[in-house]
This record gives structure tokens, C-alpha cells and sequence, in this order.
């Protein structure tokens, strides 16, 4: 007969308190230990009795499962991977846009299916877990994980991060196609001091409840059954020891049941580099008692926590707490009854397949931005006469770069040093051969390189021995390999020039000083513009760039962040007028480093609107894109201007489509609260509707706005509406000179 917690019959209740009771402490410490499999497997498994790994080869997916079979209580592994933008670090899995990419899409649907697919992928290998959503606000553009989010807005961050929430767990955790979704980085990470990775967040609460907290309240409503913490402290504190945020906010007033796991040896850092706890026996007795359930990579935690319980400064039942909650997950996952390891049939019928191949170059095309276009886009591919094209610039046949970090051979993992297989990536230059008209001639010259890499001078590991990563140094222009470049340029009939950064230049630990172009780029840009070809730039990096003059002069400018897979392709089609330009930027762009913050919904209250030596605009601005024709805004109208306070602001608007193309337009729906009791943002985005708009026709656009989302942060920390005299703004975009406004007023 199985034991009761064998009994699948039971309720997950009674089946948790049986285990529990069962279990040794070293059992139970073990449970909540979350391990780097690329270390010894046995070690992890039969000696820590982990509860959790992660980084673990396919290798390796199958002999945990084995191992855990030789333990005592065979209690099953809930095996995690950081499977951000597709399940990247498998061979010839779907890799798609990384995150900021997608987020140019503004589609929830189409992120949701993005979600779908990669939980599809990861489930067959033998992945339960993944660590995303990602629902930092971007904010300060030199830091390393700017790729990594949706951007800047809370909102629209909000709706994308509830819609991949939703995609990767399905239709709940018995779906043998889900996995857990993962909110983080709670909260606050992204705000850093200088851009630095992981520095003090000098963040009030008021402001943390202000911008910071609503994508990850949202997250919580929408079910997400894991938050991940942030690496920073707030206010001396850090994030794995504050109880007002992990207890108060996140599991008091949100009513969080789910699970709470560190980042990456957070518990290890509080001793050896925050130095805040004296030993690991402390630094678990904190965590602990904080509310963590789930400690990452701090494998000094399983003799620590044990250590903490025999001084007195935890108790066992502070351990029961946490365990209970790990055994829970694992039974609602149903991993007792299948734990759900490696299926080889499964996944030569879904890693890749062709629909999810064409969900790839779906959202590749989707996240495209065109930012300029002084009339030389689309190419004229329908043109009789034969067209010489020169592809230049270090991007357009990087692979590593087109699929962005946290894929492949960017660094995470040990298996994939080829990173993935070749003829699964579509680059730039792979795109335009494939699609140019026959006829046309193609010359491609990378000619400058962006970097190369030198081991860090302090060492070769952190003090608790993870490797540093080497550094980036930027590679001088050739001026003979320039100057060739700029004869091809100039001898073509348009110049096509892929510029951006690599992957080295973002991520954790990555942050950047500056926000220009690297290497040799800007010379190649210069040389290539005072050719007078008509010079098209391609931006493929994972983060907007300062760009030169010669860049801001050229003919077009197409944003596509790390476009994925299929992006080369993508880039192609949208450069020959095969699809429509339909991204719009969801993070503004700096004219310098010097100017940040450049996001838009800033506080109001300063002396003037400039630098004495820049304007204070930004280059490219928030909700920015173009399309291959002009569609025009007018007659905004609000229904009735007086809302009550449980009432809806509705509107109408009329777009005008005035040229020859259809476009897809994000009508974006901004309110301004005119007076507030506390300095406020000057606008916030609170809707958006994606309408088509065919050529020489005009719709009218339905917007609606509850006047119960037309809140602030008061100085108590309360989120309120307050009566009185608002401005809707409608328009494409979220500059002022773009936004035609309507008052209405909240009772």
C-alpha cells in the first residue's frame, strides 16, 4: 500500500503534512535548496538532498531523475531554466525576440502564444519552471539588463507580463504542457545608481508603490505561481531580508500563496559582498525568517540553516513553513505521479516545429521598429531596373547577436559552446540573399568589429567562485578596411549598415558607462555617409544606442533589438516592402548618456525644459514607430466630461489613412491629472488599441478609460483617485506634439 503521501486520492494537504512529518531536518533544508547542476549531480542530489536545480544539460535532465530515485523519500526535483525569450539553451529550440523585442509588438495575444509555445518546448525536455517573466522598469539605459525587460512603461509592461504569465502556464499546473512562471525581479532592481548591476536602489516606498509595483501586483492577481527576488537593497536592506516586502506587500496585501525564490546566491551575497550578516548560519536565519522558500545557488545554506537551529536563532518550524509551500507546488504540479522528466518522442514532435517556427518570424516581423524614413523605404523591389545593395557593418551575419542573451553561446551554460545550430538562424545577410529580386547585386563587407574580449583584471572568479565574465574592448577601425567599405557604399545604389553592440556588452554584470556605439561602427557610419548613397541603419542590440550624426542623417533607421531566429529574415521583408513596419519603441532613446532619464511619464516640477547644453527630449521617444504610409489623428471627442469616481472616461477619435499602404496602428490613450495633492507623473499610458487602417479609408476608434485607473500615490503611500480636472491624450505616440488632449473631469 503507498503511503499516504503516495496517495494521489488524497488532498494536497494531508498529502504535504504526511511528507513533512517524515522528513529528517537535513531532509527538509535540503527541500529548499535550489542547485547549479553544471556542479556535481550526486553531490547535489544524494548529498544536499536538494529540492530544486537549475542549468541542467539534457545529459543531465535524465540523471537527476535517476538519482532522485535512490533517495530515501524519492521525493521528485522541480528542475528550473532561465528559458527568457524560447528555451534557448536547448539545441534547435524555437529562440525567439528577446523580451524588449517583443515588447515592441505591444501585442499581449501574440506574447501569450510566444509563452505557449516555449512552455510547450521546455515541458518535453523535462523543464518545469522558468525564471520569467522579466517586470523591471528600464529607466536607466546603461544597465546591463535593459533587454531583458518590456521597457519603461508600468502598464504596458503589466499587460505583456499577465499575458506570457498566462502562456506559460496554461491551462494550470496539471497541464502537462505547463510550467511555472516566474515574476521578477521583485522589486525595485532595475532602479540602480549609475547603471551599475545590482546596486543600492535609492527607491522610497511611495515610489515603489507608485511605478515599480504594479506590474508585479498584477502578476500575482494574474496567478503567477513564483516570485523571484531582486539582487539590490532598499534603504540598507536587502531585498532577501526585507519583511515588509515580501510579507506585508506581497503576501499580506496581495494575498500571495505561492513561492518565493532568491536570485543567484542571494543569500551568500548578504555575507561575502553586502556583508551584512556575519556567516551563512545568520544569513539563513534572515532569509528565512524574511520569507524565502527557495534559496538559489548558495550551497552553504544546507549546513548554515542546520547551524541556525542549533544556535536558537531559527526554528524548525520557520523551516516547516517554507517546505510546506515547495512540497505544495510539487504535488499541484502532480510531479509524484509523473515527474514529468525527458520525453524523446515529445520532443522531436514539438522542439521547433514549424509552427512555432512561424509564431517566430510572426513576431519578429511584429517587433520591428522604423524610426526614419526620408522616402527610400520600402526598396523598390518591384522595379524593372537591377539594384546594387552594399550590406555592411559588423551585425549582419552575427548570430550570437541576432538572438541576444541568455541563448545559446552567450555564456549562461556550458553544453551549447557553438551556441545553436547554424542553419536555424536567418541574419540579415541570409534574409536579403534569399529575398532580393533577381537581378539585383549584393555586397557584403562586415568591415569594423565592435569588440574583443580580455580577462577581468581582478581575477577569474567572484569571492564566492563564479567566473567572472571577461571584458569588452572596443576594436579600432582599420582605416584601409573603412575605406574599402565606403567604396562599396559608394559604388551601390542604397547602403544598407547593421550596427549595435553583442551580447558581452549586456546582461548581469554587463552594465555599460556610455551608450555609443562601440568599435570601429561610428567611423564605418561617417564613411559610409559622406558617400551620399542613400544609407539605410539597422540597429541589432539589446538596448537603444546614442547615435552619431551620420546614423541620425540616414535615409532610415530600423530599431530590432535582438530580433531572434528568424530576424535576418524579418529585417529583409520589411526593407523590400514584403510586410509593414508595425513596432513601436516600448523604452525611449537617449540622445547622450548625460541626458538620462529619458522616460516619459516623468515627475512634473524643475527650473526650465533643457540642459544649458542639450535638449532634455529624447531621440527616440516612448510608443514611438512609423509606418510605409501617414495616418493622421483628429476629432477626438470625450462621450459625457463629468465621470463619476466608479465611472468610465469614453472617447472617439478618427484616423485617417492618407496614403497608399495599409498600416497597423497602436492607438495610445494617455491621462494627465491637470492638480494633484503630490507631484505626479505628466502623463501616464492607461490604454491602447491596435486598429488597421487601409489605405485612403478613415476609421473612428472607441477608447475606454475607468476613472478608477486615473490614480496616484498620495503621501501616505495610498493609491487614490482624486476628484477634479484631467486631460485625456490620444495619439501615436507618447510625445506632447503628437497627443491631441480632451478635458473631463472625476466627481
Amino acid at each position: 500500500m503507498p503511503l499516504p503521501y503516495q496517495d494521489s486520492s488524497l488532498p494536497v494537504r494531508e498529502r504535504v503534512e504526511d511528507l513533512l512529518g517524515r522528513m529528517t531536518l537535513p531532509e527538509k533544508v535540503g527541500q529548499m535548496l535550489q542547485l547549479d547542476a553544471r556542479q556535481d549531480l550526486s553531490e547535489i542530489v544524494l548529498d544536499k538532498l536538494a529540492g530544486s536545480i537549475l542549468h541542467t544539460s539534457p545529459a543531465k535532465l535524465v540523471e537527476a531523475a535517476e538519482l532522485t530515485a535512490r533517495t530515501r523519500l524519492r521525493i521528485p526535483l522541480i528542475t528550473a531554466e532561465d528559458c527568457i525569450h524560447g528555451h534557448a539553451f536547448w539545441p534547435g529550440a524555437t529562440v525567439f525576440p528577446t523580451q524588449l523585442a517583443m515588447a515592441a509588438t505591444w501585442d499581449p495575444a501574440l506574447v501569450e502564444r510566444v509563452a505557449r509555445a516555449t512552455a510547450v518546448e521546455a515541458a518535453a525536455t523535462g523543464v518545469h519552471w522558468t525564471f520569467s517573466p522579466v517586470l523591471c522598469i528600464a529607466r536607466d539605459l546603461r544597465w546591463g539588463r535593459v533587454d531583458e525587460t518590456f521597457g519603461e512603461d508600468p502598464f504596458l509592461i503589466g499587460e505583456l507580463g499577465a499575458a506570457m504569465i498566462r502562456g506559460y502556464q496554461g491551462e494550470g499546473l496539471t497541464d502537462p504542457t505547463a510550467i511555472l512562471a516566474t515574476a521578477k525581479h521583485f522589486a525595485g532592481y532595475s532602479e540602480t545608481q549609475g547603471g551599475r548591476d545590482a546596486s543600492e536602489a535609492d527607491i522610497s516606498r511611495r515610489k515603489l508603490r507608485s511605478w515599480f509595483l504594479p506590474p508585479f501586483e498584477r502578476a500575482a492577481a494574474e496567478g503567477c505561481r513564483v516570485f523571484m527576488l531582486g539582487y539590490q537593497s532598499m534603504d540598507g536592506v536587502p531585498i532577501t531580508a526585507n519583511k515588509w516586502l515580501l510579507n506585508d506587500v506581497l503576501k499580506e496585501e496581495w494575498g500571495f500563496t505561492g513561492t518565493l525564490v532568491t536570485d543567484w546566491d542571494n543569500v551568500g551575497r548578504m555575507v561575502w559582498e553586502q556583508k551584512v550578516c556575519a556567516d551563512y548560519a545568520e544569513a539563513a536565519a534572515v532569509a528565512v525568517k524574511a520569507g524565502n522558500d527557495l534559496i538559489m545557488t548558495t550551497p552553504a545554506f544546507f549546513e548554515g540553516a542546520q547551524e541556525a537551529i542549533r544556535r536558537g536563532v531559527l526554528g524548525e518550524e520557520d523551516i516547516d513553513a517554507a517546505v510546506r509551500r515547495i512540497l505544495r507546488l510539487k504535488f499541484e504540479l502532480g510531479l509524484f505521479e509523473n515527474p514529468r522528466t525527458p520525453d524523446a518522442a515529445r520532443q522531436a514532435e514539438v522542439i521547433g516545429n514549424a509552427g512555432h517556427t512561424a509564431l517566430n518570424l510572426e513576431t519578429a516581423r511584429r517587433s520591428l521598429v522604423l524610426l526614419r524614413n526620408e522616402g527610400v523605404l520600402p526598396l523598390p523591389a518591384s522595379s524593372p531596373a537591377s539594384k546594387r545593395i552594399a550590406l555592411l557593418g559588423p551585425n549582419a551575419d552575427d548570430v550570437s547577436t541576432q538572438l541576444g542573451d541568455w541563448a545559446g553561446d552567450s555564456g549562461q551554460v556550458d553544453w551549447m559552446p557553438d551556441g545553436h545550430p547554424r542553419e536555424l538562424t536567418s541574419t540579415v545577410l541570409d534574409g536579403l540573399r534569399d529575398l532580393l529580386p533577381d537581378g539585383w547585386t549584393l555586397d557584403f563587407d562586415p568591415a569594423v568589429e565592435i569588440e574583443r574580449l580580455v580577462p577581468d583584471p581582478e581575477g577569474e572568479t567572484f569571492p564566492d567562485g563564479q567566473p567572472r565574465p571577461p571584458i569588452s574592448v572596443g576594436v579600432p577601425a582599420d582605416p584601409a578596411r573603412v575605406a574599402a567599405a565606403a567604396a562599396t557604399a559608394a559604388a551601390a545604389d542604397y547602403a544598407i549598415v547593421v550596427v549595435g553592440d553583442t551580447v558581452n556588452l549586456n546582461g548581469e554584470h554587463k552594465s555599460t558607462a556610455t551608450l555609443e556605439l562601440q568599435g570601429g561602427q561610428i567611423a564605418l557610419l561617417d564613411a559610409v555617409a559622406a558617400t551620399g548613397t542613400p544609407m539605410i541603419v539597422v540597429l541589432i542590440d539589446g538596448k537603444p544606442h546614442a547615435l552619431p550624426e551620420s546614423a541620425l542623417g540616414a535615409a532610415a533607421i530600423v530599431q530590432a533589438f535582438n530580433p531572434g531566429m528568424r530576424g535576418g529574415q524579418a529585417i529583409a521583408e520589411l526593407l523590400l516592402g514584403l510586410i509593414e513596419p508595425a513596432g513601436r519603441m516600448p523604452i525611449s532613446a537617449a540622445r547622450h548618456a548625460g541626458q538620462q532619464p529619458v522616460f516619459y511619464n516623468q515627475t512634473r516640477g524643475q527650473h526650465g525644459s533643457r540642459y544649458a547644453d542639450l535638449t532634455q527630449d529624447p531621440l527616440f521617444a516612448f510608443g514611438e514607430g512609423l509606418s510605409y504610409t501617414t495616418v493622421t489623428y483628429d476629432g477626438l471627442s470625450i462621450e459625457e466630461p463629468d465621470v463619476a469616481a466608479d465611472g468610465v472616461v469614453r472617447a472617439t477619435v478618427r484616423l485617417s489613412n492618407t496614403g497608399e499602404r495599409p498600416a497597423l496602428e497602436t492607438v495610445q490613450v494617455y491621462v494627465s491629472d491637470l492638480v494633484t495633492s503630490v507631484t505626479w507623473a505628466s502623463r501616464e499610458l492607461k490604454t491602447y488599441r491596435q486598429v488597421t487602417v487601409a489605405p485612403g479609408e478613415s476609421v473612428t476608434v472607441s477608447v475606454e478609460v475607468p476613472a478608477a485607473d486615473c490614480t496616484l500615490v498620495d503621501a501616505d503611500g495610498r493609491r487614490v483617485v482624486e476628484a477634479g480636472d484631467f486631460e485625456l491624450l490620444v495619439g501615436p505616440n507618447s510625445r506632447p506634439s503628437a497627443l491631441l488632449a480632451a478635458k473631463f473631469r472625476i466627481s
